[in-house]
């Protein structure tokens, strides 16, 4: 394992402070970027436009992947619902069929924090890793949601697992009243492996639209599962409740770089075909 650089060329096209192995508290410059990319659409390309769900896609400098952005308006979910249900990891395992694990590594302050999450893949496709700085912000009628991938000492790549790379990923939700609001989903990720390009652009495209709708039906039902669940328990608004939560300690999280071969297994991901992605992204199962 070697010392990577911060300075990472995949990351110039940023205009924030939001960069790969890197670890900051998210500021007000970091928050407008983000309420900027979703809600300017200039030099993004309109990929899916029905019912009340779009999907835009944007090139992206130094990158042949692209990043994606879904808008949808949910006219039945209060902001502070899907707020609730993206931040707790409890509810995850219900909605979420390819969700593995999430593990709290710890605090960095009351709105930043680091995690382990694991996702499976659809067969033939291995399951993935990542290890993520999550922020968010809750300013009233608007609320935030975001990450990007860091570094972490005691959780090196696992074996079985490939280590995915999520150069950003950010909610904004918007109280519309009368119990709706509108969230918009903005993603650049690299799963790694043996995906091909092409393939990762077509599967962010297709998913999108199904996976705004999992997160629609998942808001339907939080409010009946929390009252059985630990019901007052969201660190994510209570600070106080994280006063027990392990503190992150910054010399943990330098750069690295991972040897992929040591966690690879002798899967052939290359093989997958358009069509699987198709059909998987438009079933209905849960």
């Amino acid at each position: 394992m070697t010392k990577d650089s911060d300075n990472n060329e995949e990351n110039d096209y940023y205009k924030c402070g939001i960069r790969l192995n890197h670890v900051k508290v998210l500021d007000d410059n970091d928050f407008n970027y983000i309420n900027e990319l979703c809600e300017n659409h200039s030099g993004w390309n309109i990929a899916y436009n029905k019912d009340i769900i779009k999907i835009w896609t944007k090139s992206v400098p130094n990158s042949n992947l692209h990043m994606i952005k879904a808008k949808a308006i949910l006219i039945d979910v209060s902001a502070s619902t899907i707020y609730d249900v993206l931040h707790d990891s409890q509810y995850r395992p219900k909605w979420d069929k390819y969700h593995i694990e999430t593990i709290d590594i710890g605090l960095i302050n009351p709105n930043n924090d680091i995690c382990y999450y694991a996702v499976g893949g659809m067969p033939p496709l291995q399951a993935r890793d990542f290890v993520l700085q999550r922020s968010w912000l809750d300013i009233g009628k608007e609320k935030y949601i975001c990450s990007h991938s860091v570094c972490h000492k005691k959780y090196p790549p696992a074996k079985g697992y490939i280590r995915g790379v999520v150069h950003l990923t950010a909610y904004h939700i918007r109280d519309m009243g009368q119990n709706g609001c509108q969230v918009t989903y903005v993603n650049h990720s690299d799963p790694k492996g043996k995906v091909p390009t092409w393939l990762t652009n077509h599967f962010a495209k297709v998913i999108g639209p199904k996976f705004i709708r999992k997160i629609h039906r998942a808001c339907l039902k939080y409010e009946h599962w929390k009252q059985n669940n630990c019901p007052n328990w969201k660190p994510w608004i209570y600070p106080e409740q994280q006063i027990n939560l392990m503190r992150i300690n910054l010399s943990d999280c330098q750069p690295a770089k991972y040897n992929i071969n040591e966690v690879l297994t002798d899967i052939d991901e290359s093989g997958i075909i358009c069509d699987c992605v198709d059909a998987d992204s438009n079933s209905d199962e849960d």
